[in-house]
Formats: C-alpha cells, structure tokens, sequence
C-alpha cells in the first residue's frame, strides 16, 4: 500500500485558453479538487507556496477551508519558503488550520526554491545575516519546530485582561502531534541527512539540486536511504514518512493523448539552478499498461511511503480529477499500491 495524492501549484492566468483565470479560481478550485480526490479514494491534497507570482502563496486559509469541506484526506504543502515566514505567526496558523481539519495537516516546508523576484523575503521584512539567507531559513524553522511542539516560554502579564493558567505561555490554539506531521523538501542527499537529523518527514520532488551521472530515480533513492540511516543514527522512536512526487498521465482517452501523448518520450533532465546543476526527473505518460512497466523500474517511488501526483491545474476540476482517478483505478492496483 503507497498514499497517493496530488500536488497542485495552483497556477492561474487570465488567458482564454485557461480554465482557471483567477486567484478566485485557483483557490475555489483547488478546494474543489480536494473535495473530489477524497471521494475517489485518494489520500492526500497538497498544495505549492510562491510568493510573487499567479499561483497559490497563502496556503493556511486555504488549507482550513478544505479541512472543513473534507474528513479523510490528509491537507498540506510542498513546499512554503521558511525565509518568508515568521515562526511564531505561522504556528498559531497552521495550530488552527491543524485543529480545523481534525489532526490532518502534513505540513511540508523548506528553504524554497528561485522566485519570482530578487530577494523576495526582504520585501516580506526578513534580513539574513551575513546574506545567508538558506541559514536564516533553517533559524526560522528551528524556532517553528520548536514552539509547535507547545513549549511554554512567554512572561504571563501580572495583571492580565483574562485569567491565565499557572507559569510560562506558550503559543494557542496548540495542535498537539503537529510536529510530527512536518516535511522538509531536500534538494540534496546532505539535507536529506540533515532533515533526519532533525526529525522532520522527508518530502522530495521531481528536482535534485545536484547531479551525480546516474538516472534521477537513482539518485532520489540514494537520497531517501540516506535519510533513513541518518534517522536510524539519530535515534529518534517513531517511524519516518517520505513521499516523492511525480507526474504521472495514463491516456485512456482521446483528450489525455492530446494533451500528453507527446510526454511519452520524456526523459530526465540536467540544467542549472541558482548557479549550481540540478537534475530533473521526467514526467510519465502512456497507455496504462505501459506506465505499469516504467513504474516499477523507479527505485524512488518503490522506496517512498507518499507518492504525490503533480496536477496541471489550468485544465480544471474535472479533468484533474480524471487523471487521479485514472492512476488509482489503471495504475496504482497493478503496481501494489492499491
């Protein structure tokens, strides 16, 4: 058995040929898709965080409003940009929309990735030391981590306007368990490690900030078996989750052949990010039976326990919806996954 969602970057433009034309659209639709995996069995709804750009970028009231809509799936995100946020805010936020959707939240965080703007984090008030502003982001979330476990640390008022319990404060609504529902997103096998160190979750993607010669999906499971000794090393009791995502098409009908017959010669990748290389994983498309035989050769979806399904949004509620239902039903029974 895999858990199987879907990751959405919630893209929109006001183009005729979009079917989601509006950050109205983007929001009211990606509630809808959640909406509707959840009745077709899927297990997970996640969500991209850009700042700056037509996609979605605030996601906790997004978030709680599909944890009241939905009872089963699990809600989150791959991933938000730790050096736009302040640590504190953001656990009161994601405490409620936790809380909301009934201890559902599986929150995936992360340095980030390139956006749209230079330096974006400044405009959101944030100054990193030194111009480190990958360090500033792991400050941001040791703070995070640290105060969504419920620690109490703040100075009561003595003569406060309502009464407070005994000793220090911490922060409210607490969410408990919510610690243990947080992913980094590691582009590298060193974070990998790092992120286990940690105690975070580990979330990876279609996307390794490094290249090593071998074919993507090797690579990737490299990175996850470095995870899970480096989690065996540190110690830490409980079981770790790792989810990959993927963009996965079977064509059984005519508008999937055109709109991705063409990705069935896709292959992996090799290009530069923030000057460094980085390696791409390819998409997957093809008759059902064909995808069954590239699948099982991807070492690091075998070895993930979470495989998100990336979306192309712009089609729409429907035909999204279509291509999850399509994997679950012709794909995911014949792999073992179902």
């Amino acid at each position: 058995m895999k858990n199987i969602g879907f990751l959405s970057f919630g893209h929109w433009t006001p183009s005729p040929s979009s079917a989601t034309q509006s950050a109205s659209d983007a929001l009211l639709q990606s509630i809808d898709l959640a909406v509707a995996a959840e009745e077709l069995g899927a297990d997970g709804a996640y969500f991209r965080v850009h700042h700056f750009a037509r996609q979605l970028a605030s996601p906790f009231p997004l978030l709680a409003a599909i944890g009241a809509r939905t009872e089963r799936i699990e809600i989150g995100t791959g991933v938000i940009d730790m050096r736009y946020e302040n640590p504190l805010y953001m656990a009161e936020d994601a405490g409620a929309a936790d809380l909301i959707s009934g201890g559902r939240l599986q929150l995936g965080i992360s340095r980030g990735s390139p956006e749209q703007v230079i330096d974006g984090f400044r405009y959101f008030g944030y100054q990193p030391a030194d111009d480190d502003h990958a360090a500033m982001a792991r400050e941001h979330t040791a703070v995070f981590l640290d105060v969504v476990e419920g620690r109490a640390f703040a100075q009561p008022n003595p003569r406060p306007m309502f009464p407070n319990p005994p000793g220090l404060l911490r922060l409210e609504p607490h969410a408990p368990g919510l610690r243990e529902r947080i992913w980094w997103g590691a582009g590298t096998r060193a974070t990998a490690e790092w992120t286990a160190q940690q105690g975070m979750n580990l979330m990876s993607s279609t996307l390794l900030t490094e290249d090593t010669g071998v074919p993507f999906h090797q690579l990737q499971a490299e990175q996850i078996q470095l995870f899970r000794d480096a989690w065996a090393a540190a110690g830490h009791e409980r079981t770790p989750r790792v989810s990959v995502s993927r963009s996965i098409f079977p064509i059984v009908s005519d508008a999937d052949r055109a709109y991705f017959g063409h990705e069935s010669r896709s292959q992996d990748q090799v290009g530069q990010i923030d000057g460094g290389i980085a390696r791409f994983g390819k998409s997957y498309a093809g008759e059902p039976e064909a995808l069954v035989k590239q699948l099982v050769e991807d070492e690091a979806v075998a070895a993930a326990d979470t495989l998100l399904l990336t979306v192309p949004n712009q089609l729409g509620v429907e035909y999204n919806a279509h291509v999850i239902e399509s994997v679950l039903q012709h794909v995911a029974p014949e792999l073992g996954w179902r």
